[in-house]
């Protein structure tokens, strides 16, 4: 069971709060590799080194975070931090597990507005480029697998694929994909035949203009700008990679705020960076606003997943063992691949442009997939490549 209502060990308080603060700022400044790796790295330190939690614990914890959206490895964190020292803890971890990653991209970001036209720089991101898009297609095949385990889910996911070109707001397809599953199995039959499914799926064929934001610019400011990741943080379920299709969405082709080029650019540095790849977000906000957008950005798409762990909680032992909530989170998750999977052959029509940069990215899957190479690497090997190859 979770330990929601675990009480704090002996000593928690103010040298708690220090040993989560200390552990947090070092895995946030060291801790490469993406969410997987992250996990790993905290269950090391938290189960086997301090011996803060059980690994049953743990784990518990873990399948807890895919209840809730947001960033699985920041949520991690966050619920280590309650369970270790309350409330206070929880904002600690959390704070601290962010705050190194966000001032480095955000150094970085300075550097990029200052110098992006230097030669050399855009022959590093020339390479970098196709290494970021086979990272995502490898993310992809790995969630699939483990995702798509029913034909039911099968036929979401190209539902949801099929949708998003269409021009449906993300939203919708998460919303729609989680209340069709959840229908699915609620009926007698166990399919598509109740009449809930069928309503659902006759209105997945509907052209619902009401539901399709309009492409088109809209003016740029930092309340827009905080409204705008404050949303992503509260509905991305899956991985941080599927925060690629909500920003490719609303920032390149319905606002026109950013373009495709810099869209990659942001996220080459959330993989290249240590920390959360959600810190992609403050990339991108120093880009629009400076530091000022960079915090807005940050607070925006970080801020929901302190509130979901705070909230949930306490309910997250009734919530794994509902059918319902199981269903209508797989729904959720096929569809947040058909997102990913749609973003992903888009961006590599922009980063895949000659035979060197074909050959970096099946490279880059094939060194991810075969031998689990870090993505960290990866992109600075893209980089150097792309160096040598002068762009």
């Amino acid at each position: 069971m979770v330990p929601s209502n675990r009480p704090a060990p002996s000593g928690a308080g103010e040298g708690s709060l220090a040993e989560l603060a200390w552990l947090f700022l070092r895995l946030g400044t060291t801790a490469f590799g993406g969410p997987a790796a992250h996990v790993a790295l905290l269950e090391d330190e938290v189960v086997r080194r301090r011996g803060w939690l059980t690994r049953e614990e743990f784990l518990d914890l873990l399948g807890a975070t895919n209840l809730i959206p947001g960033p699985n490895s920041t949520e991690m964190a966050i619920h280590v931090g309650r369970v270790r020292a309350g409330t206070a803890g929880l904002v600690v971890a959390g704070a601290c597990f962010i705050l190194p990653a966000a001032l480095m991209v955000t150094a970085i970001a300075w550097a990029y507005v200052e110098w992006s036209r230097l030669p050399e720089l855009s022959a590093f991101l020339y390479g970098v480029k196709p290494v970021i898009v086979g990272v995502v297609v490898q993310a992809l095949v790995g969630f699939s697998r483990t995702a798509i385990k029913t034909p039911l889910l099968a036929g979401i996911a190209a539902a949801s694929v099929a949708l998003v070109l269409y021009g449906w707001n993300e939203i919708a397809v998460l919303a729609a994909a989680g209340a069709t599953v959840l229908a699915a199995r609620s009926a007698p039959s166990g399919g598509r035949g109740s009449p809930l499914g069928t309503a659902i799926w006759g209105g997945l064929a509907a052209p619902w203009p009401a539901l399709i934001v309009a492409a088109g610019e809209a003016p740029f400011s930092l309340a827009r700008l905080f409204l705008f990741f404050l949303k992503v943080g509260s509905v991305l379920f899956g991985s941080g990679y599927v925060l690629l299709a909500f920003l490719r969405a609303d920032l390149v082709e319905r606002w026109g705020w950013l373009t495709e080029a810099q869209l990659l650019d942001a996220v080459a540095v959330g993989q290249f960076t240590p920390g959360p790849v959600f810190t992609t977000a403050t990339f991108i906000g120093y880009l629009l606003g400076g530091v000022p957008g960079a915090v807005v950005a940050t607070l925006g798409i970080f801020l929901p997943a302190f509130v979901f762990v705070a909230v949930s909680a306490p309910w997250l032992p009734r919530l794994r063992a509902s059918r319902r909530a199981r269903a209508f989170l797989d729904g959720v998750i096929v569809a947040s691949l058909a997102l990913m999977a749609v973003v992903t052959w888009r961006l590599g029509l922009d980063a895949v442009v000659d035979l060197p940069t074909a050959a970096l990215a099946a490279i880059s899957a094939v060194l991810l997939v075969r031998f689990r190479v870090n993505s960290a690497w990866l992109v600075l090997g893209g980089g150097l490549a792309g160096l040598a190859l002068g762009g």
